[in-house]
Formats: C-alpha cells, structure tokens, sequence
C-alpha cells in the first residue's frame, strides 16, 4: 500500500527514503502548533510536498492502479500524505511533566478513513511497545494485497481484520458504496469501513451551511483560502472536507489540510509582494491572523461537534472587519456567488436535525447536493468537449489520425443556450460569469488537459484498430516501394 511508519526517532521499513528536509517538515507537521492544553490522544493529517526530483518507489506501480482508480483517489507522485496519532498525557518522569509523542504514516494515497482507523489500532500499542510493535505491523502490512480499483480487501494487523473496498473510476458517481461480503472465514468478525476515504460532509460542514453554495465555487474557482481551526483535527477536516466537494471533479490546486509556521514554504504563502497562490491551506497557530490578512477569503470555525445539533452559523464578514478575527467565527471575504443559495436543501437539512437524523443520512444529502451542483455545471463541459472529436470515419489506416478540433470558449458559451446547467440544476443565478472566471482557474486547466489526453488515446487506439482491420496486402498493389516503405515504418513507429 506504500506506506511507511515514521515516529521522530524511527522510520520503518527502514529502507524507506526521506530527505533530511522532509524529515523535519515530517517532525514539525506531526505535533500540534499553538498551546494546547488537551490532554488524550488526537489525530489528523497533513500534505507535504515532496522535495527534489521524483524518486523511483521501492513498490511496483506501472501505472495500473492510477489508471483504474477515480481521479481524486489517484497516487500523487510528487506529494506525501501525512496521517498523525499524537498523545499528550501528564508524565512526572519527563522532564516537562509530560508524555508528549506522535505515530505518523506517510502514503502517496488519500485514504484519510482507512489510514487514521489503522493508526487506531497501531498507536496505544506503539506508545507501550515502541520498536519491536512497529516491525511486527510493518510485517503484517507487507503482506497485505495491492489496493486494486473494484476490489475489496480484508487487510489483517494486530488481530483484526480490516475490510474496506478501494473506489474504482467505473462506480457510479454517488451511488453508495457497495456491501462489504463478510467472508464466514474470517474469524474474528472484521472490521468493516464504510469507505476508504469519505469523511462526515455533515459534521464538517455543520457551521457553515447556509454558506455552501459560497464554499463550493470558492473550490471550484481554485481560489486562494484560509482555514483558521482551534486545532489541527479540525483543520485538517475542513480543508479535506472542502477539496472532496467538487467530487467527481478533480481539485487540481494545491492544498495543506494543515500547515505550520516551520514549513519550507511558508514564506512564499506569507509575502505579501505577490497574490496568494492557488491553494487552501489549514492553520492553527494565532501568528497566522496577521500574516495571512491580505488573503482574499479566510474562513474561522470553532471546535467541530457531534452532529446532533446545529452551532451558531458563522457569518459573512467584510475582510476590513479582520480585528474580530481574533475570537469570532466567520467567512471574511468580499465574494458574491454567481449562484442563488439552495434553501431547499438547507431546510432539509435543518429538518433532519430536529428529527435526529443520522449524521450518515444527512452526509449523504448533502454529497449528493454537491454531486449534483457540480454534473450540472461540468456536463455541458463535457458534451461540448466530445463534439470537438473527430468522426470516426476520418480516421483511415494511411494517414496519421486527424486531429482534435481546439477548445474555443466563445463557442462553448453559445451552446449552453440549448444545453446549458439550467437542464439539469434548479439553481438560478449568473452561469456565464461562473464559467468565464472557471476558465482562468487551475481546475479548468487539469479538467481539460485531463479530457485532452483521454481522447488523444482514444483516437490512437481507433487508428490501431482501422489498421489491424486493414486490407494492406489490396492497398500495396498499386503503390511504388517508397510509399509501401513509408508504411512499413510508419507500422513500426506505431507499434513501438
């Protein structure tokens, strides 16, 4: 599963490679950064960038699993994911009075439910254990099958048995994760995870409900924004809460579920000699309030809570209106949304509190809300896309495959007329704008870079079949050797 085990004073495997720089950057991410006086465990997760060039993986990968898997479960090859168990307990033998010490596991995959549900298992053990627990989970953990797309996986560590299915691209978007087979084999009675990755939208989302339809073009637009958390759980929440709502559109920015002030990059996030990047980043520490202030959109939230109830809504506040930052949740920005709000939904939602709703019942509303907002925008994108491909009977075994006709946003804009959002989404509100500012952002760009590439295949393979159905034995009795040569290469360069 390509995943390692790291504690400040331990690295297994041990031929697992890290620079000296991602190494402190893993040390200083794995320890919450303002004062906190809690005590107990708490986990959370965290992103780095990975420094210097790419490095060959010491688990084989060709490329399968990208290919199979939905576009926002994909391997990230030049970021790691970071999944924190830290404890803090009074300790008189230490010398601060304290048991102060984190389990971190670094992965390539974004499996945020599957990962913290492990270190569950691994961390209280480790903390009593220490070494000779992590080489024995890191033997079992070798064991463990591939996570392929479509499959499900029974994963045993530690006496238990995790079972969890890993997402694949053919799913149908929205539809509920498939039962998991209890094998009657398998004894104990696994654990089983709903899913590898979704967390509760719900929960999350809680205090900024009315604010959704905001939150969700902010995503979409690729716009610079801040998450101000009391903690780095609820920081590291909201930020993967926030990325995961264009689903099944891919978030192509950058993004830190939770960032500190020791990070490499933190003075290029902090300048105020150039816009802010295209990012969302997760912070904890008060020091941020001042040098984050010319950020165009920060969002402040309290302690998350159970999903019962409904906290205050936080409020849209005017950025000049900063100095309350310091203690009052709220959004702090001078957006206006293209989009009305949907208060079908909200009251829905605010129904299924009073009627004590499952947090899973009204997660699910709510992703489906955002699944919804988001196939009625890409949609027209999509059918519009398609009609730039070539016919198929243009494609001919002689010449090289035509090309895609290029992407013309005029021409795009003309079609939603006839074919536009307002099929298919309820929502009224300025369309046109929303798309023309999406055209500048970076999610348009890996969207149709995306597109491009797929249909780029996809015509390379027409092309190789018109070839393979060929008559080329007919087609040679009329042509001179220079054109049968021509071919005869032109075969081979295709094969290769």
């Amino acid at each position: 599963l390509c995943l390692s085990l790291l504690s400040p004073q331990l690295v297994y495997p041990q031929d697992f490679r890290l620079t000296e720089k991602e190494k402190t950057s893993i040390c200083y991410l794995s320890f919450p950064d303002s004062y906190s006086g809690g005590l107990g465990d708490t986990q959370f997760s965290f992103r780095l960038r990975q420094a210097g060039g790419a490095r060959s993986s010491p688990f084989h990968d060709d490329g399968s699993y990208n290919r199979e898997a939905p576009l926002t479960l994909q391997r990230e090859a030049s970021h790691y994911f970071g999944y924190v168990y830290f404890r803090q307990v009074k300790d008189s033998s230490m010398r601060r009075g304290y048991f102060q010490k984190s389990l971190v596991l670094v992965s390539r995959l974004p499996y945020v439910n599957l990962f913290q549900c492990l270190l569950q298992l691994i961390a209280p053990e480790y903390f009593d254990k220490l070494e000779p627990c992590l080489e024995a989970v890191c033997n079992e953990i070798d064991q463990w099958p591939p996570p392929v797309p479509g499959q499900t996986l029974n994963l045993p560590v530690m006496g238990v048995v995790i079972q969890v299915r890993i997402p694949s691209r053919v799913d149908k978007p929205g539809s509920s994760p498939v039962k998991q087979c209890n094998q009657e084999n398998l004894l104990p009675a696994p654990l089983v995870l709903p899913s590898v990755h979704e967390l509760d939208l719900f929960r999350c989302f809680q205090p900024v409900l009315i604010h959704i339809q905001m939150l969700w073009e902010l995503m979409l637009l690729g716009e610079p924004l801040v998450v101000m958390a009391p903690s780095p759980t609820v920081s590291s929440e909201m930020v993967l809460a926030l990325t995961s709502c264009l689903a099944p559109l891919r978030y192509c920015c950058d993004f830190r579920p939770y960032f500190t002030i020791h990070d490499s990059e933190f003075k290029e996030y902090t300048t105020r000699t150039q816009a802010p990047p295209n990012i969302v980043v997760g912070v904890t520490n008060p020091f941020f309030i001042k040098t984050l202030q010319h950020w165009p959109h920060i969002l402040r939230v309290g302690e998350l809570r159970m999903s019962g109830d409904l906290p205050k809504q936080v409020k849209v506040k005017k950025l000049a209106k900063l100095r309350s930052l310091d203690t009052k949740p709220g959004i702090y920005t001078s957006y206006k949304t293209f989009l009305h709000k949907d208060k079908t939904l909200i009251k829905r939602l605010l129904k299924g509190i009073q009627r004590k709703r499952p947090s899973e019942v009204q997660s699910a509303l709510l992703r489906r809300h955002l699944l919804e907002l988001t196939q009625s925008f890409i949609i027209p994108l999509e059918h519009y896309m398609a009609s730039l491909m070539p016919l198929q009977r243009a494609i001919t075994p002689w010449k090289n495959p035509p090309q895609i006709r290029p992407f013309c946003q005029e021409d795009f804009m003309k079609s939603l007329e006839h074919a536009g959002p307002q099929l298919t989404c309820v929502l009224k509100g300025d369309w046109l704008g929303l798309y023309r500012r999406f055209f500048k952002s970076p999610n348009f760009d890996g969207w149709f870079r995306q597109r491009h590439r797929e249909m780029t295949q996809k015509l390379e393979a027409l092309h190789l079949e018109a070839i393979c159905e060929a008559d080329i034995v007919a087609w040679m009795k009329d042509k001179s050797e220079v054109e049968i040569v021509d071919l005869v290469l032109k075969l081979r360069e295709k094969l290769v």
